[in-house]
């Protein structure tokens, strides 16, 4: 059996994510009805408002930590404006520091994390941790969930996790593309970049995701490309490619 080189997403993969930052946002929001009260603002209003900061936000920082708090800021200053509120400084430092709460957070695995990379590993393929964001925090959460015994130094942090930054990849690690793997939850960032690289993906939603991961294919796969519902199908999908 040829061994295959398996990169995995973190953030929704392997670990719980979206649902801290639906948790901070669900104060955000919160915080401006108790604000802008008698403004007739709704909380959909201030959702659609600070994700359309966020999206676009990401197009510039990437995923930079201070990208989702200054989304709350700017989110705050877009209303304050249009409803001719003052600014307040001590508002403005509120928001920052709720923003970065979502960070602080001991993040949990997604089930059966630890048996399916452990059948993986027994399975001689090489497993390597591909993920967006700030290299110290993401560390923090590897560490937390004890990620570190499986990938040890085969860990990739970006802020700017795209198409152009796979390819880098696979031509400085020298990956054979035809033996290997991308596995992620975001069609974004993890799918895509993986098709247009020419290596094989495999998708696993996750409920209710964030619209920044959705996507629509755009390019026919040159390998494998699987959508499975859980992380357990993932060692028995590769297995079952390779033994065509």
């Amino acid at each position: 059996m040829r061994e295959q080189d398996i990169l995995f997403d973190l953030d929704d993969t392997l670990v719980h994510c979206n649902k801290y930052f639906d948790f901070v946002i669900d104060q955000f929001v919160d915080l401006m009805l108790t604000w802008y009260s008698g403004h007739g603002l709704t909380k959909q209003d201030i959702r659609q408002k600070q994700l359309q900061i966020d999206l676009a936000g990401i197009q510039i920082h990437g995923f930079m930590p201070e990208r989702f708090p200054q989304s709350f800021v700017e989110t705050y200053q877009w209303f304050a404006q249009h409803y001719n509120r003052p600014v307040s400084s001590k508002e403005v430092d509120w928001l920052m520091q709720l923003g970065h709460t979502v960070y602080s957070y001991t993040v949990e695995p997604y089930p059966l994390m630890n048996e399916t990379l452990h059948n993986l590993q027994q399975a001689g393929h090489n497993l390597f941790l591909y993920t967006g964001g700030d290299v110290s925090i993401q560390m923090k959460k590897i560490k937390d969930v004890g990620l570190d015994q499986f990938f040890q130094d085969r860990i990739f942090v970006t802020v700017h996790k795209t198409r152009e930054f796979m390819n880098t990849l696979m031509q400085e690690k020298q990956f054979d593309r035809q033996h290997t793997w991308m596995i992620g939850n975001s069609i974004t960032t993890d799918v895509l970049p993986a098709l247009h690289a020419g290596i094989h993906a495999i998708h696993i939603p996750v409920a209710d995701d964030w619209v920044f991961n959705n996507g629509t294919i755009d390019v026919t796969p040159k390998g494998a490309f699987y959508q499975l519902p859980s992380l357990l199908e993932v060692p028995e999908a590769i297995q079952s490619y390779i033994n065509k």
